[in-house]
């Protein structure tokens, strides 16, 4: 089946009249069926129809994980976002719930179709075809990961196997035993299962396996990572963006330049993460989004946190639509200021895979002996990195840190094996005080 939609090689002009148009209908929409936006647009004396230009969306406030979570505690269970009769929504998931509640977000029949429609334009845009077999390691369980991929390969005609993201050895299994061509998870299971499979005597590199697409943390698009995911898989490895409001944002095609914005799904701005005042291309900023056509839970100006560059330079693909230069570089909120200087965890991630080659855990540590104590800002990174019989390298991780990212740094070595792994979400960041670090910080 091919998947593949004109509006991938629209003109620059034709992707603005298609947001401007879908914007105008979208919000009159969003402005008559959701009660949040209602209410705020109408103390603010704001209307659709004052929407003329794409530029005019500005005058509207962000939205946030915040405000989502009120609508919620004050209008349980759904909260006052949604924008469909209960009875239309079909398919609801949910946050992690790691920092409060999880939250929910719905998708009625027509949004399930089209998150489908982009998962498999995705998947077309890296190579995988009708015949291909595509394993699935992404979660399943009340999250959002796992269903939208099996929709999205189902819809191109691959033969797709929702494996999940346990049971690592009937995963593996299955590669083997089935002729899995394609795979997506997080980067943490994918080289878990690739440090398994070592220990088995059956590398991944010896699998059918041609296509990878990782999502779910920014490994993807750290070339390190990438490279060590390629070397042990013997796989081209993709990178994919989406979050549980967005499901995709963008993605990798062939040409790995960055990954493509969905601009027929979303209106991006990329935005000071302190004024919010938009930042011109090239230079980084906070990815706002605004679905132009969700109906279950639309939301406008959507605060993603996720710190991007924008790119809107041809793309040897022939695609239009504008590229994340280098994907996510991490969220405004984890990143670090070691004495003035902008540190994200992939950044250090990136540093720490091409030193140390290897599948060795690793972790950031923040430690309050080495911060400033009058502003409480780290003075150094303390790192805990798996390692065996590397004498030198903390002294060679801590200079390639320092000549890489301009900041000190501070490498303990543990035992291989002792830090912990993941089927999910690598945690790169932790503080010393943490029952799980405390004991082993110096």
């Amino acid at each position: 089946m091919d998947v593949r939609h004109d509006c991938e090689t629209w003109s620059p002009q034709q992707i603005r009249d298609h947001q401007l148009t879908r914007l105008k209908t979208q919000l009159t929409r969003v402005h008559e069926t959701s009660r949040h936006y209602r209410r705020q647009w109408d103390a603010l004396g704001w209307h659709p129809a004052d929407l003329r230009t794409l530029d005019d969306l500005a005058a509207l406030p962000t939205t946030g994980k915040t405000d989502y979570q009120h609508a919620i505690d004050e209008h349980p269970p759904y909260g006052d976002f949604l924008a469909v009769p209960r009875e239309d929504v079909a398919r609801v998931h949910f946050s992690s719930g790691t920092t409060g509640a999880p939250t929910p977000v719905g998708w009625t029949r027509a949004d399930l179709d089209r998150w489908a429609d982009l998962y498999a334009r995705s998947a077309h845009s890296q190579g995988v075809r009708p015949g291909d077999v595509y394993q699935c390691l992404f979660s399943f369980a009340w999250f959002v990961g796992g269903l939208g991929a099996t929709l999205g390969y189902t819809k191109l005609g691959a033969t797709v196997i929702p494996g999940g993201s346990g049971d690592t050895e009937r995963q593996l299994d299955t590669i083997f035993r089935y002729g899995t061509t394609a795979a997506g998870g997080t980067p943490s299971f994918l080289l878990h299962l690739a440090g398994r499979a070592r220990e088995l005597g059956r590398p991944l590199r010896d699998s059918p396996v041609r296509h990878v697409m990782v999502g779910g943390e920014p490994g993807g698009a750290v070339p390190a990572t990438r490279a060590l995911i390629e070397r042990e898989w013997g796989a081209r490895c993709f990178d994919g963006y989406g979050c549980l409001e967005f499901q995709p944002i963008a993605w990798e095609c062939a040409a790995r330049a960055g990954g493509h914005l969905a601009e027929d799904f979303v209106f991006a701005e990329v935005v000071d993460p302190d004024t919010a005042a938009a930042v011109p291309d090239g230079e980084p900023g906070v990815l706002v989004l605004t679905h132009l056509d969700k109906q279950a839970c639309p939301l406008v100006r959507w605060w993603t946190g996720d710190v991007v560059v924008r790119d809107r330079d041809a793309c040897d693909c022939g695609r239009t639509h504008a590229r994340l230069a280098g994907g996510v570089r991490g969220r405004a909120d984890d990143m670090l200021v070691v004495r003035g200087v902008n540190v994200f965890p992939s950044a250090v991630e990136n540093v720490v895979r091409a030193t140390v080659g290897d599948l060795a855990e690793f972790r950031v540590v923040l430690d309050p002996a080495l911060a400033d104590p009058a502003t409480g800002y780290p003075t150094a990174l303390r790192l805990q990195v798996e390692a065996a019989g590397a004498p030198d390298l903390p002294g060679r991780l801590a200079a390639n840190i320092r000549a890489e990212l301009k900041v000190r740094a501070v490498v303990d070595i543990v035992a291989p094996g002792e830090l912990p792994r993941t089927t999910h979400k690598a945690r790169r960041v932790v503080r010393a005080n943490s029952p799980e670090v405390a004991h082993r910080v110096p």
